[in-house]
């Protein structure tokens, strides 16, 4: 008689405020439920120190996966050609692949954090058949307000990087709004200036490799281009909030979750 692989119950993390949420919704609802995190080693610091809070929460270890190769020997072995919102080929061979090798063949179901009031974000996660998603938020009516209520109700509360930024990922993710990439120059210029140093210009050809679409990081550091782009920033907020009304956490989420094309595996 052969032994039957055990079916997998796997939560997968990206260090954002949906997806620990979701961490810690299910938590003691389902037998031996794994933790997993697909590390890019291209984080941000926050992202890290807000998983270790969460390990210590669930009382549980948090796997750390990570891919064979860095990011910057595949950059290299693509000639520094950038991902995109077009290539997301960082999402693939750095979150997608370290997550299919680590479950290999067996039954897995993979909880995943996408909301009631999001529908429209079930996308690309995985197409290996042995791999079964479930969205026990849609499932259970779970809304924005409410992952608020419960990272509060826990203690841990949001990622200090929520102070400056609207979604988790990697510190040179090309999601980010342009307001996000001088927040990443206030709070972590060197983390900035080694994103900068991944871009490239023939000035030959006038051929460019930017994060940000028609602009690169060094043009938008100027003095007079920050200024531009945070009075753009506060007028789309101006214009965004309610009339009569305080901002409140859930409003301005609402108002600065403005990419929902964003890698579901890194974002959530």
């Amino acid at each position: 008689m052969t032994s039957q692989t055990p079916v997998r119950h796997i939560v997968s993390l990206s260090g954002g405020k949906d997806s620990t949420a979701l961490a810690i919704y299910l938590r003691g609802r389902i037998p031996d439920l794994e933790y997993v995190f697909c590390d890019t080693g291209e984080e941000l610091p926050e992202t890290y120190e807000y998983l270790a809070k969460l390990e210590v929460f669930l009382g549980k270890e948090i796997k750390k996966l990570k891919a064979r190769q860095s990011f910057e020997d595949m950059l290299k072995a693509r000639g520094g050609f950038l991902p995109s919102g077009q290539v997301r080929w960082c999402t693939e061979y750095l979150k997608i692949k370290p997550f299919e090798e680590y479950i290999g063949d067996s039954s897995c179901h993979n909880y995943i954090g996408i909301r009631a009031d999001e529908l429209h974000r079930k996308g690309y996660i995985s197409t290996k058949p042995n791999i079964i998603a479930h969205y026990p938020f849609i499932e259970d009516d779970i809304k924005k307000e409410d992952v608020v209520r419960i990272l509060d109700e826990s203690g841990l509360g949001l990622p200090a990087y929520y102070e400056w930024r609207s979604r988790s990922g990697c510190y040179f993710c090309f999601f980010q709004q342009k307001n996000e990439w001088l927040g990443l120059l206030k709070n972590h210029s060197e983390l900035y200036e080694k994103a900068e140093g991944y871009e490239k210009e023939n000035p030959e050809t006038g051929e460019r490799y930017t994060w940000s679409q028609k602009e690169s990081l060094k043009e938008m550091r100027s003095p007079e281009r920050q200024k531009a782009i945070l009075e753009e920033y506060e007028h789309r907020r101006a214009r965004q909030q309610q009339p009569k009304s305080n901002l409140t956490l859930v409003t301005l989420f609402n108002a600065e979750e403005a990419n929902e094309e964003s890698c579901l595996i890194c974002h959530l």
